[in-house]
């Protein structure tokens, strides 16, 4: 395997390289004072802030804009997996930077999603206000009643009545969702109850200002509510959308899950890989800085043994998600199912531990929001849940494993499609 970055790749890399260090690293605490400031001034920290506002045409203007989305005539400049994980690892060193470029989470899913699986109607009226970055979506797939680590438990139900749909189910964890730009969502749901485990749930369309599509209430993450993004609570009471816009047809909500998820683990494991690499060289700048006991903190044996680690993992965690992103260009997701599953337990909890380190490091600074520090550890510490816990995508590891070596007759061994 060549994991060499093509020649565009690097280009872009090293143009993505100096956009962050002119425009985003120096931005980091005026992101922050302008949400507080929505808060105190207008009593609505979910404005969008100006500053990541300001800055998107000048990301665009610089060709950095829709790199996630591959083969697709609407995005030409859309990159492979593989040409894609260095410039996703870099914007992943801020959790807010991908929006500036188009490539944030839930909308490169959504936006994959609705490429792959929609209708020329749908990307007429949704993926191309998204890929032009006027709009925001949200996916709605967890459930607060049920474990969505089994997605066949989900019982938010979408029944045909005539020419629509009607949707009744309470979600939860929506990322996305308490944006006001948010016009879209895109909902997993059971279509029929009856049917085989696997052809019971379907995803349709849903627009926001869609009667009976409530907001009940900001989720806040270890204190943090993520504004002007947030996750959400909701409730579908009645909400009739049209027929046309089921995705792909009824029972076809997992096939259509696993083309959506593979693309979404990756890059999530992607920015976790930015998210360390962040952490680590906070982390070596404060021991550097800092002394104590008649010498630097750096000179000590102890944290000298942890740089090298962090060190040893990232790289560990970095050349498995390029198999991963190469095997998924040249196989396909379905083949490299065991790859995606085994970077996405790996690439959050190395970034997890590096992060921990980083804030041990920091003494008590690191817990306050002096530094960047606590949130980047809220923020990955979501990621050992979304898209599948840790347990559930270790369980598939074995079974695929297993499988290779011993009989697991009665088994399923399907990738999860989890998004806890």
């Amino acid at each position: 395997m060549d994991f060499a970055y093509s020649k565009r790749c690097e280009d872009l890399r090293e143009r993505l390289l100096a956009f962050m260090d002119a425009h985003v690293y120096p931005n980091e605490r005026r992101y922050k004072d302008e949400v507080d400031r929505n808060g105190r001034e207008h009593g609505n920290r979910w404005i969008p802030t100006e500053v990541v506002e300001e800055l998107k045409p000048v990301a665009r203007a610089a060709g950095l804009w829709n790199l996630f989305l591959p083969k697709s005539s609407r995005a030409p400049e859309g990159l492979s997996n593989l040409d894609y994980a260095p410039l996703c690892e870099i914007m992943g060193r801020i959790p807010w930077a991908p929006e500036i470029f188009n490539c944030s989470a839930p909308d490169t899913g959504n936006m994959e999603t609705i490429e792959r699986y929609g209708s020329e109607q749908n990307k007429r009226d949704w993926l191309e206000p998204l890929l032009r970055g006027e709009i925001r979506s949200a996916f709605a797939m967890t459930e607060p009643d049920v474990a969505s680590s089994d997605a066949t438990n989900i019982s938010t139900r979408i029944e045909r009545d005539g020419d629509s749909y009607v949707i009744n189910g309470r979600k939860w964890w929506i990322s996305g969702a308490g944006d006001p730009r948010c016009k879209i969502f895109i909902v997993m749901g059971k279509t029929d109850p009856d049917a085989a485990r696997h052809s019971q749930q379907s995803m349709i369309l849903v627009a926001a200002d869609t009667p009976g599509l409530n907001i009940l209430r900001p989720l806040p993450v270890f204190g943090y509510d993520d504004a002007p993004h947030g996750h959400c609570e909701i409730v579908f009471d009645n909400v009739r959308v049209p027929a046309s816009n089921m995705l792909l047809g009824e029972g076809r909500g997992f096939e259509i899950a696993q083309g959506r998820l593979g693309p979404g683990r990756i890059h999530h494991c992607m920015r976790a890989i930015g998210t360390a690499e962040r952490a680590l060289e906070l982390m070596c700048k404060r021991l550097d800085s800092r002394f104590a006991f008649g010498r630097k903190i750096s000179e000590q044996g102890v944290w000298r043994e942890r740089i090298a680690e962090s060190r040893i993992m990232i790289d560990t965690a970095r050349l498995l998600v390029l198999k991963a992103a190469d095997m998924m260009d040249t196989v396909g997701n379905k083949v490299a199912k065991t790859e995606i599953a085994m970077i996405k337990v790996l690439a959050p909890n190395v970034a997890q531990q590096i992060i921990d380190w980083a804030i041990q490091a920091h003494g008590a600074g690191g817990v306050s929001d002096d530094f960047p520090l606590a949130q980047l550890w809220a923020h990955n510490r979501t990621l050992r849940l979304a898209d599948g816990p840790d347990e559930v995508h270790r369980n598939a590891i074995a079974k695929l494993e297993l499988a290779k070596h011993v009989s697991l007759l009665g088994e399923s061994l399907q990738l999860p499609i989890t998004r806890s």
